[in-house]
């Protein structure tokens, strides 16, 4: 019987080790038979250098900030 195994795309190359302020994020998308698909990012490539991301979703915007115990704080 088959398993159903993630299939794992790069979106782009490797991220480099200190992201550079204002660089797109690099991201895998991983797609699973009968599953959502999903994307897979690190929150330094997500922030790039920052210490806050704005993110707009349905037309609302929320702010996403690390806190300096490394935590996310995630507000509308």
């Amino acid at each position: 019987m088959a398993h159903d195994t993630p299939k794992v795309s790069p979106t782009a190359p490797a991220a480099p080790s200190t992201p550079v302020r204002g660089e797109a994020p690099k991201a895998c998308i991983v797609r699973t038979p009968g599953r959502r698909t999903s994307v897979s990012i690190t929150s330094d490539q997500l922030f790039a250098g920052a210490d806050e991301v704005h993110i707009e979703h349905r037309g609302a915007l929320y702010r996403l900030q690390r806190t300096s115990l490394g935590k996310l704080i995630l507000t509308k």
